[in-house]
């Protein structure tokens, strides 16, 4: 039976429209079929399968027994097994006790117990301290933070592949505070020349700023910010490059590497910020069983910490619940390898879907761990969906299409706007889909669709896959699904007059310019219709602008720049009439400069059709050199991973960037050397190459030009490659 309860959360009860069913499904069909059919579909691996909830059909499958890696459509799995067993109800606990001896508010240890609760922030954490305050203590000794609940085990199988710091990559923990990552604001200094602003929220004595970050005299940022362990449990957190004179602040969130200490510290600091003296230090420890109990914290229900994973696809809330199962059913402490076999038991116990038959090793889908099938996807959407304990919940914790979490700007102006839900996944070379859509006509679905392996670009790939969503979402509406086929197959480049190209760049970089968060809707509305390929790069860069943290504008910006004639080339041209800087590109480099890989990877995309414009040499050798300055390690990788073109051509413009640098301690030598040295074998050959390239390449760039006749070459101007080697160049 189907929960009544599903129709508030998702779907009203299912209505007959008008018309032969059969035909309406052959139309369906055939609609799907052409999307397909599509080069960016078909050129891919790819798992899709269709089903209604109303009859039980299988309207549609194409490979759909294939394992593919879903991304983080796993979230899903992760969060039915965790409604299963831990149900909508349950709630995180965190208990603060003090030692048996505590007299008059007076503790000689404050010790904080933690369930492995996913929702704790600054903000309540200080209603935490208040409660302690009220409690009645005064003066603490030690903080010793117990978070025995969890094994030591930080990291799930899979993050090992990508050791970047960003917060996505956030570590485990059983007292965990601000999803584990933490706030790095800068701005501007006084004037230019002087240091810029790095503040940390929330600020402790956990971190160790160091702060290398300069207000510079140019218009645009090139900052990059690292976070890395420090001695004695802390936290380094190192910014480099340069801000505009102007910047207001702005904030980059990057991951901590030890969660006791980091929820610890902060705790510290909040207490002092309440008038509780702590005269010792932070510590890790088990609570003895003779402590007293001061408080307990408990979450929110965890329906609503299920919205934070799959609304915004949080790794870390995933991860955590992962060992949250294992701690509630096998026993404390938790790992991710009992969690993993509570999902393996629901899966096979609950939904049929036998052990062996998929592989899973982390419950957050990252890099290149998971294998899942859209049939195994579409069962376990069928379970939950008639489940009347789960359903709503479950449901109502995935994003809608055109209205939030990871779909807010998906599908817009379709008919799967508000009748769409699904979650999302994506990673490199990989994007998935899978979820529930209400049609036009009534009818209700289950899908999934995962596709791997695709060339070139993502954005298309997405477009296609939207288009499946699309389709179905208007079924049951005269000629709905072709018309929603039609009018993403209509989205083809037409190319404005130079004139109002002009016109309309200049309006969108004014926009970009005001910097204001409501400009977005109608720039996305452009976007949306707009069909010159450089303009549209434009909008999408006044996007970005409008609010630089969004990583969805940024996303934007991404998918809407690429090295073509169409776009880089006209933006010079169309720059050049206008007198003023590619538009695009510099928000390129902003995003490369802080480590983005697939922004490091558009980078280098522009450097083959700079070739032979001086002014686009210049301005692509210049952001190389920069993006070097603040994300060495970052771009070196990128170089490793480029096509062999591009990264040829790369190296030789990197060169002449580096030179006009003219700087003897710029960071890309050391981290290149460190390169040279590491344990991966091809790494090390890879940047042993980059360093003899480099080497060649800036003789190349010093030597002495031919001289024109009548002209003297100057005394000083000379000098062979062979003098130029790793112990003599600028940083060597």
């Amino acid at each position: 039976m189907v929960p009544a309860a599903v129709a508030v959360a998702l779907l009203c009860a299912s209505t007959a429209f008008a018309g032969n069913k059969e035909a309406e499904r052959a139309a369906l069909k055939k609609a799907l079929l052409d999307v397909l059919d599509r080069p960016t579909l078909k050129t891919a691996r790819l798992s899709f399968e269709l089903d209604s909830l109303d009859t039980g059909e299988k309207l549609l499958q194409q490979n759909a027994d294939e394992l593919l890696n879903p991304a983080s459509n796993v979230k899903l799995v992760t969060a039915a097994a965790a409604l299963w067993k831990l149900g909508p109800e349950y709630r995180f606990e965190t208990e603060f006790l003090t030692d048996a001896e505590c007299r008059d508010g007076r503790a000689k240890v404050l010790y904080v117990r933690g369930k492995g609760d996913p929702s704790i922030t600054n903000e309540r954490l200080y209603g935490m301290v208040t409660e302690i305050v009220h409690a009645g203590l005064r003066e603490v000794g030690d903080i010793v933070v117990d978070d025995s609940w969890f094994d030591g085990e930080r990291l799930a199988p899979g993050f090992d592949q990508d050791k970047a710091d960003r917060s996505y990559n956030a570590p485990t923990g059983a007292v965990s505070i601000n999803w584990n990552s933490v706030g790095v604001y800068v701005r501007a200094g006084t004037g230019p020349g002087q240091k810029a602003v790095v503040e940390i929220e929330p600020a402790s004595e956990f971190f160790v700023v160091e702060n290398g970050l300069t207000t510079g005299s140019r218009k645009y940022r090139r900052f990059n910010v690292v976070s890395e362990p420090a001695p004695d449990n802390k936290q380094r957190i190192r910014v480099m490059g340069a801000i505009p004179p102007d910047q207001s602040a702005i904030a980059t969130y990057k991951k901590i590497d030890n969660p006791p200490f980091y929820f610890g510290h902060t705790l510290k600091q909040m207490l002092l910020m309440k008038g509780i003296k702590v005269h010792g230090r932070v510590r890790a420890g088990i609570t003895p069983d003779g402590a007293r109990l001061l408080s307990v914290a408990q979450s929110d229900t965890f329906d609503l910490v299920l919205k934070r994973m799959n609304k915004h696809s949080s790794n870390f809330v995933a991860e955590m619940l992962i060992k949250t199962l294992g701690a509630e059913v096998g026993g404390k402490p938790g790992t991710f390898s009992k969690g993993i076999e509570v999902v393996e038991d629901f899966l096979e116990k609950e939904v049929g879907i036998p052990r062996g038959t998929y592989v899973m090793k982390n419950g957050s889908g990252i890099n290149d761990t998971n294998r899942f099938s859209s049939a195994q996807f579409t069962k376990v959407l069928r379970y939950m969906f008639t489940n009347e304990a789960y359903a709503p919940e479950y449901i109502s914790a995935l994003g809608i299409a055109g209205k939030d979490g990871t779909l807010k700007y998906r599908m817009e102006g379709s008919d799967a706007v508000g009748r769409l839900r699904a979650k999302t996944g994506t990673l490199f070379n990989v994007t998935a889909l899978s979820g529930y859509v209400q049609a036009v006509g009534g009818e209700r679905f289950i899908f999934s669709v995962l596709v791997n392996d695709f060339p070139g670009r993502i954005g298309p790939v997405v477009d296609s896959v939207d288009a499946l969503g699309e389709a179905v979402a208007a079924y049951g509406s005269a000629g709905g699904p072709q018309r929603a086929v039609a009018a993403v197959a209509a989205q083809q480049p037409v190319l404005a007059s130079a004139d109002e190209a002009k016109t309309k760049i200049k309006t969108y970089l004014a926009l970009g310019r005001q910097k204001d968060k409501r400009n977005i809707s109608f720039l996305r509305t452009i976007w949306r219709s707009e069909k010159d390929p450089a303009v549209r790069a434009v909008v999408a860069e006044s996007i970005y602008r409008s609010d630089p943290e969004d990583y969805l504008g940024a996303r934007t910006l991404l998918d809407s720049v690429s090295g073509s004639p169409d776009v880089y080339g006209r933006l010079r041209a169309l720059a050049r009439e206008m007198a003023i800087d590619v538009p695009a590109v510099p928000a390129v480099v902003e995003v490369a400069a802080q480590g983005n890989a697939e922004a490091l990877a558009k980078l280098l995309e522009l450097v083959r059709p700079s070739a032979g414009d001086p002014g686009a040499e210049k301005e692509v050798s210049t952001a190389l050199s920069e993006v070097g300055r603040t994300a060495p390690d970052e771009l070196i990788l990128a170089l490793k991973n480029a096509p062999g073109a591009d990264r040829d051509a790369a190296v030789t413009m990197l060169a002449k960037g580096l030179v006009r640098a003219a700087d003897a301690d710029h960071p890309f030598w050391p981290a290149l050397r460190k390169s040279m040295g590491a344990v991966d074998a091809a790494t090390a050959t890879f940047a042993k190459q980059v360093d003899a390239t480099l080497s060649l390449k800036i003789a190349e760039e010093k030597a002495p030009k031919p001289a024109l006749a009548g002209q003297v070459v100057p005394a000083s101007a000379t000098g062979t490659a062979r003098e130029v080697t790793a112990e003599t160049r600028p940083g060597g």
